[in-house]
């Protein structure tokens, strides 16, 4: 397992992530995304620590709340020491009723992080990041919340997650300009069949030195290929949550090719998509959720497997984005300083 910088800091992380998303479900959104005991949570994290992953990411309001507990347990029924992993947790999400107690105001940034610290039983959290945009409140309010919790020590590093291109930037420079603690990643959505990042915010994340952390690689299970050809019988979570949204219309040719490639390497279509997600330099690291240790342990092959240039070609060649504007004026106006 290689370890990668995050962003412009000198924080070093495995190249693939566990995502604890699965642990603690009960009924609702969360049973459908994972159920997992103790016992199962121990297993999981246990094989990834033995295969070299150092990197978990959670979210306080997994599970509400039960998944940052159950990693916690986790990690101490295991006996990891502290400064053998780096933890990450979210915040911004709806914790209870009332409209202060979701989003990423000062106030709900404090009590959530205490929140969230007790139940990881940590005294720090090394990367804490926001959930999602939030419209309602200033950039400069989170960003100086931010700030406040890192000159605390109650953590290290700060992060987004899902915000759009603008709304990274404004807040890289508001940091800047405050002398704010800067924001080293963002964790995004980025698979195959779902390049749309590609459009601005990965030259975004290139320039400014942002790290980006990839949530749901495989899309939610689409790119295992089990869910092509229209069969409505395969079992997973997609057929539970339609989440994320996938264009089948383009995914189908997509597989057919993720396929031939995988057959080529001796691998599955989806340590194939992963793999490729770790061939773009933008790409710091893959989060991978699981709910059985063989289905991690399979996927945890990818890194092993170096795609050449045809099988990088053929897949870039079925799956990229249709030109937009201003790519297709910038195209015709060709390079400058060639």
């Amino acid at each position: 397992m290689r370890m990668r910088k995050l962003g412009n800091s000198g924080l070093f992380v495995s190249e693939l992530c566990f995502g604890a998303m699965t642990f603690g479900g009960s009924d609702g959104l969360w049973g459908q995304v994972g159920k997992l005991d103790q016992g199962e949570a121990d297993a999981l994290v246990g094989a990834a620590l033995e295969a070299g992953i150092n990197f978990f990411d959670t979210a306080n309001v997994y599970a509400h709340g039960r998944s940052e507990t159950m990693l916690g347990q986790s990690l101490r029924n295991l006996g990891v020491s502290r400064d053998d992993v780096v933890i990450a947790t979210k915040v911004a999400s709806a914790m209870g009723e009332g409209p202060n107690m979701r989003g990423a105001a000062r106030g709900h940034i404090l009590s959530q992080s205490r929140a969230s610290l007790e139940r990881l039983g940590l005294d720090h959290i090394d990367l804490y990041q926001i959930h999602a945009f939030d419209p309602a409140t200033p950039i400069e309010e989170t960003m100086e919340a931010l700030d406040t919790l890192v000159r605390a020590g109650d953590v290290r590093y700060i992060g987004l997650s899902n915000w759009a291109a603008w709304q990274v930037m404004k807040a890289l420079g508001i940091g800047r300009a405050k002398g704010l603690a800067p924001i080293i990643s963002l964790q995004a959505y980025y698979t195959l069949v779902g390049r749309e990042l590609e459009r601005e915010i990965v030259p975004m994340l290139t320039s400014e030195q942002v790290g980006l952390m990839v949530w749901s690689p495989l899309a939610g299970g689409y790119l295992t290929g089990k869910y092509s050809g229209g069969d409505g019988g395969a079992s997973g979570r997609l057929t539970e949550l339609d989440f994320p949204p996938i264009n089948r219309h383009r995914g189908e040719p997509l597989i057919a090719v993720l396929s031939a490639v995988a057959r080529r390497h001796g691998a599955t279509p989806g340590q194939i998509a992963i793999a490729w997600l770790l061939h773009q330099p933008a790409v710091t690291t893959v989060i991978l959720g699981a709910k059985r240790v063989e289905q991690l342990v399979e996927n945890m092959q990818a890194p092993r497997l170096r795609l050449d240039e045809t099988d990088l070609s053929e897949l870039d060649a079925v799956s990229r984005l249709p030109i937009e504007y201003p790519g297709w004026l910038l195209d015709r106006s060709g390079d400058r300083n060639s």
